[in-house]
Protein backbone atom coordinates (compact mmCIF):
# COMPACT_ATOMS: atom_id res chain seq x y z
CA UNK A 1 0.00 0.00 0.00
CA UNK A 2 1.90 3.15 -1.59
CA UNK A 3 0.48 6.35 0.51
CA UNK A 4 0.55 9.22 -1.95
CA UNK A 5 0.76 12.76 -0.30
CA UNK A 6 -1.19 15.84 -2.12
CA UNK A 7 1.09 18.24 -3.60
CA UNK A 8 1.58 21.65 -1.76
CA UNK A 9 0.21 24.40 -3.26
CA UNK A 10 0.32 28.46 -2.54
CA UNK A 11 -1.79 30.40 -4.30
CA UNK A 12 -2.20 33.87 -5.38
CA UNK A 13 -4.64 36.47 -6.86
CA UNK A 14 -3.30 39.23 -9.13
CA UNK A 15 -4.93 42.36 -10.94
CA UNK A 16 -4.45 44.69 -12.83
CA UNK A 17 -6.17 47.16 -15.20
CA UNK A 18 -9.17 44.62 -15.81
CA UNK A 19 -7.35 41.51 -15.99
CA UNK A 20 -7.44 39.23 -13.21
CA UNK A 21 -5.44 36.13 -12.77
CA UNK A 22 -5.10 33.29 -10.25
CA UNK A 23 -2.03 31.54 -9.69
CA UNK A 24 -0.88 28.70 -7.99
CA UNK A 25 2.03 27.35 -7.62
CA UNK A 26 3.80 24.39 -6.58
CA UNK A 27 7.41 22.25 -6.33
CA UNK A 28 8.37 21.43 -9.48
CA UNK A 29 10.55 21.89 -12.76
CA UNK A 30 9.97 25.26 -13.51
CA UNK A 31 6.70 24.78 -16.03
CA UNK A 32 4.93 27.65 -16.42
CA UNK A 33 1.44 27.32 -17.60
CA UNK A 34 -1.05 29.78 -18.42
CA UNK A 35 -4.61 29.04 -19.42
CA UNK A 36 -3.66 25.56 -20.70
CA UNK A 37 -0.66 27.15 -22.37
CA UNK A 38 2.90 27.36 -22.17
CA UNK A 39 4.46 30.53 -21.43
CA UNK A 40 6.20 31.10 -25.09
CA UNK A 41 2.67 30.20 -26.83
CA UNK A 42 0.68 32.33 -24.51
CA UNK A 43 2.91 35.50 -24.71
CA UNK A 44 4.86 36.77 -27.76
CA UNK A 45 6.14 39.60 -26.66
CA UNK A 46 9.63 38.35 -24.75
CA UNK A 47 8.52 42.14 -22.01
CA UNK A 48 5.62 40.25 -21.00
CA UNK A 49 7.72 36.81 -20.22
CA UNK A 50 10.11 38.43 -18.40
CA UNK A 51 7.55 40.71 -16.31
CA UNK A 52 5.89 36.63 -15.53
CA UNK A 53 9.08 35.45 -14.73
CA UNK A 54 10.35 38.75 -12.43
CA UNK A 55 9.51 37.59 -9.43
CA UNK A 56 11.00 34.18 -9.68
CA UNK A 57 14.14 35.25 -9.97
CA UNK A 58 14.08 37.94 -7.44
CA UNK A 59 12.77 35.10 -5.33
CA UNK A 60 16.29 33.03 -6.98
CA UNK A 61 12.70 29.90 -7.59
CA UNK A 62 13.62 29.80 -11.39
CA UNK A 63 13.36 25.86 -12.39
CA UNK A 64 12.43 24.68 -8.54
CA UNK A 65 8.56 26.20 -8.91
CA UNK A 66 6.07 25.29 -11.63
CA UNK A 67 3.34 28.21 -11.94
CA UNK A 68 0.00 27.43 -13.04
CA UNK A 69 -2.28 30.57 -13.78
CA UNK A 70 -5.93 31.40 -15.20
CA UNK A 71 -6.02 34.78 -16.24
CA UNK A 72 -9.42 36.88 -17.87
CA UNK A 73 -10.00 40.13 -18.86
CA UNK A 74 -7.82 43.10 -20.13
CA UNK A 75 -5.18 42.72 -22.80
CA UNK A 76 -1.92 41.31 -22.70
CA UNK A 77 -0.50 43.63 -21.02
CA UNK A 78 -2.82 44.02 -17.88
CA UNK A 79 -2.36 40.37 -17.93
CA UNK A 80 1.00 39.78 -17.77
CA UNK A 81 1.14 42.57 -14.98
CA UNK A 82 -1.46 40.60 -13.54
CA UNK A 83 0.64 37.36 -13.41
CA UNK A 84 3.41 39.16 -12.02
CA UNK A 85 0.98 40.57 -9.05
CA UNK A 86 -0.33 37.11 -8.39
CA UNK A 87 2.95 35.15 -8.52
CA UNK A 88 4.96 37.38 -5.93
CA UNK A 89 1.97 37.30 -3.50
CA UNK A 90 2.09 33.28 -4.20
CA UNK A 91 5.87 33.94 -3.60
CA UNK A 92 4.79 35.77 -0.56
CA UNK A 93 2.65 33.23 0.62
CA UNK A 94 4.98 30.43 0.50
CA UNK A 95 7.99 32.20 2.31
CA UNK A 96 5.93 34.17 5.03
CA UNK A 97 5.37 30.37 6.29
CA UNK A 98 9.34 29.90 6.94
CA UNK A 99 11.15 31.67 9.34
CA UNK A 100 13.89 33.80 8.30
CA UNK A 101 17.18 32.18 8.45
CA UNK A 102 18.89 34.42 11.09
CA UNK A 103 15.81 33.65 13.16
CA UNK A 104 17.91 32.41 16.07
CA UNK A 105 18.53 36.41 17.46
CA UNK A 106 16.35 37.43 18.77
CA UNK A 107 16.61 41.24 17.06
CA UNK A 108 15.69 39.24 13.55
CA UNK A 109 13.16 41.14 11.51
CA UNK A 110 10.01 39.08 11.67
CA UNK A 111 9.92 39.05 7.22
CA UNK A 112 11.41 36.77 5.46
CA UNK A 113 13.67 38.84 3.08
CA UNK A 114 12.34 37.28 -0.20
CA UNK A 115 9.38 39.12 0.79
CA UNK A 116 11.24 42.40 1.77
CA UNK A 117 13.24 42.13 -1.93
CA UNK A 118 9.77 41.66 -3.29
CA UNK A 119 8.38 44.60 -1.56
CA UNK A 120 11.25 46.68 -2.21
CA UNK A 121 10.40 46.09 -5.97
CA UNK A 122 7.05 47.10 -6.01
CA UNK A 123 6.15 43.48 -7.14
CA UNK A 124 3.38 43.24 -4.16
CA UNK A 125 1.64 46.43 -4.42
CA UNK A 126 -1.45 46.31 -7.24
CA UNK A 127 -0.78 48.79 -9.68
CA UNK A 128 -4.01 51.40 -9.56
CA UNK A 129 -3.97 53.22 -12.58
CA UNK A 130 -7.05 51.97 -14.90
CA UNK A 131 -8.80 53.59 -17.54
CA UNK A 132 -10.02 57.34 -17.19
CA UNK A 133 -13.62 57.36 -17.66
CA UNK A 134 -15.61 59.48 -20.90
CA UNK A 135 -16.86 62.94 -19.54
CA UNK A 136 -19.57 64.54 -21.20
CA UNK A 137 -19.68 67.46 -23.49
CA UNK A 138 -16.37 65.36 -24.46
CA UNK A 139 -15.30 63.25 -26.92
CA UNK A 140 -13.49 61.10 -24.62
CA UNK A 141 -11.85 61.47 -21.31
CA UNK A 142 -10.39 64.87 -21.62
CA UNK A 143 -10.20 65.50 -25.06
CA UNK A 144 -13.00 68.21 -26.32
CA UNK A 145 -14.86 68.67 -29.54
CA UNK A 146 -12.95 70.44 -32.11
CA UNK A 147 -14.00 74.34 -31.67
CA UNK A 148 -14.75 76.17 -34.63
CA UNK A 149 -15.16 79.98 -34.69
CA UNK A 150 -17.00 80.22 -38.08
Amino acid sequence: MSTTTAPTYWWGTGRRKTAVARVRLCPGTGKIEINGRSLENYFTELRDRKLVTLPLEIAEQVGKLDVYVNVSGGGFAGQAGAICHGVARALKELFSGQAPPDAASPSAPSVHPIVHKLREAGLLTRDARRKERKKYGRRGARRGFQFSKR
